[in-house]
């Protein structure tokens, strides 16, 4: 028998040598005395190679597979005499009822016919030949479509832009999500158009929507396998409306020094509402937010960054005239983060004091 040297180690595999099992106490082993009328004893056969196991570079990686797809990996392996192959999942012995292993002289195969999530773990190979064993583990990751984000609501509009914000879904479909799409639809057309793809956040902005109509939104979940098969729709509709012409009825009767006018509700017109950055028109940028509640504007930032200093304007426009205001905001830094003295820009206003105003300067 010749001696057991040092052996070689693939790549992607391991050696090592067994402790001596009881299943090796069923092979035929060399008896080193020879009495009187014993049998001829059975020497084992000599080692010409020791087992080894050539991975495949794209199974040295995680193998991903989409559910349904078929999962066929074949593995070459060497040793001499043959040696035995054994699959294990996770540790444990296969099921052979979805996967089925052939083991030639030379290689194994590991057949799934359509993948489950199920399937997805460890999987490892030992090639066996005597003491001297071999080993390669594979990762197998089955995925497939995200489920929906669990609800999308509608959470502002103004001018001809709408606020949305949105829960993520509760099954990501065994990966990683890349991103969520976002579509509008209006009622009049009732047809659906993409406004944001792989958007990372659970919220959006959506501009540039059309005066006159109303809207409805959804929102898909991605992942590596696709777009989810359903999605959310919002409960409440955008409805774009005019701006600058539309009657509103407000308290009439306000105060300005010591005389209380009254106008008629057909004269007080409602005024468009510019907001201005350093003189610059930030009206549909998605990074702010402009509200107008009961006579009150206000300006949010969304995610402040270190850029958004300045001298914002609210500038409010009628038939009649124009007032603004201007609010500075300072950006100031503490311990290496970011603070903010202002994060809004409140102007106090109601369209018929303004117009009482003009009324009065006419």
């Amino acid at each position: 028998m010749e001696a057991v040297t040092a052996p070689e180690v693939a790549p992607g595999s391991t050696l090592k040598v067994k402790e001596a099992s009881p299943a090796d106490a069923d092979l035929p082993q060399a008896s080193p005395q020879r009495g009187a009328g014993s049998p001829t004893p059975q020497l084992l056969p000599p080692i010409e190679e020791h087992p080894k196991i050539w991975l495949p570079r794209a199974l040295r990686q995680t193998y991903i597979r989409k559910a349904g797809d078929t999962v066929n990996l074949l593995i070459p392996f060497q040793g001499k005499p043959k040696p035995r192959a054994i699959w294990t999942h996770d540790g444990c012995a296969l099921d052979t009822s979805r996967v089925s292993v052939r083991n030639g002289d030379h290689d194994s195969i590991l057949f799934i016919r359509e993948a489950q999530r199920a399937d997805s773990g460890r999987y490892q190979l030992s090639v066996q030949l005597g003491r001297l064993e071999a080993t390669a583990t594979i990762d197998i990751l089955v995925i497939e479509r995200p489920g929906p984000p669990q609800s999308i609501k509608l959470v502002d509009f103004w001018g001809s832009s709408a606020a949305l914000e949105w829960t993520p879904p509760q099954d990501t479909g065994n990966a990683a999500l890349l991103g969520y799409t976002v579509q509008k639809a209006d009622t009049k057309s009732g047809l659906w158009f993409t406004v944001q793809e792989r958007c990372h956040r659970t919220s959006c902005t959506v501009s540039n929507l059309i005066v006159g109509n109303s809207y409805a939104f959804r929102v898909f979940a991605e992942n590596q396998c696709g777009l989810s098969e359903t999605a959310p729709i919002t409960a409440d509709l955008a409805h774009i409306q005019k701006a600058g012409k539309e009657s509103q009825r407000l308290s009439t009767e306000r105060t300005i020094g010591s005389y209380h006018p009254l106008l008629p509700p057909h004269l007080i017109f409602q005024p468009k509402i510019i907001w201005l950055k350093n003189k610059m028109d930030i009206q549909g940028n998605p990074k702010y937010r402009a509200l107008t509640h009961l006579g009150i504007c206000s300006l949010e930032i969304r995610k402040p960054g270190p850029f958004d200093g300045g001298i914002y304007t609210c500038k409010a426009v009628n038939p009649l005239g124009e007032a603004s205001v201007d609010c500075r905001v300072d950006v100031k830094v503490y311990d290496n983060s970011i603070q903010y003295q202002v994060l809004k820009a409140m102007l106090k206003m109601t369209c018929s004091l303004l117009l009482c105003a003009f009324q009065y300067k006419l």
